[in-house]
């Protein structure tokens, strides 16, 4: 009782029509149209470039410090003092401050400069702090134990400082 198995019927392959090109046009596919001449090639691709436009020299440069360790009211009564002057005479009025935030102040005030230095190619005699602020930086939320068991809330602030410095 061998039942022999059938094999399945292949699809007959339907041959496609072959259709004659002219020997004209089976050339233009081949080979593509040649210029009259190399010259005026040439000139057809200087037509095409595009014409770049000319970059500016940036006349400022930036640099940002975030979350600096000190409070923002206590780093605005720094950078209020340097405000509009030359970089020079800013980094020096710096120098002598007494207070916690001066560092970190000329630390982005030093930044600023070798950024327009050597980023943009600033001549570093002619820079002078055009913009300086503080802004909040993280605030850590902290638990201070306090009397009876209790807790009171205690914010440690940071701060973010930026300097944009200018060319006169």
């Amino acid at each position: 009782m061998a039942e022999e198995k059938k094999a399945p019927k292949k699809a007959k392959k339907v041959a496609e029509p072959v259709v004659e090109e002219s020997a004209a046009v089976a050339k233009e596919k081949k080979a593509p149209r040649k210029v009259a001449s190399k010259k005026a090639a040439k000139v057809a691709k200087e037509k095409v470039k595009p014409v770049a436009p000319e970059k500016l020299m940036p006349t400022e440069a930036k640099a940002i410090a975030r979350n600096v360790k000190v409070t923002p009211r206590k780093v605005r009564l720094v950078i209020d003092l340097v405000r509009g002057l030359e970089v020079k005479q800013a980094l020096s009025i710096l120098g002598n401050v007494n207070r916690s935030a001066s560092k970190p102040v000329i630390k982005v005030i030093k930044s600023a400069v070798a950024n327009a230095v050597n980023n943009f190619g600033m001549d570093e005699d002619t820079l002078y702090i055009d913009e300086i602020y503080a802004n909040d930086g993280l605030k850590m939320k902290r638990y201070m134990p306090r009397a009876k068991g209790s807790a009171s809330g205690l914010v440690k602030r940071s701060s973010n400082i930026t300097v944009v410095v200018k060319m006169k």
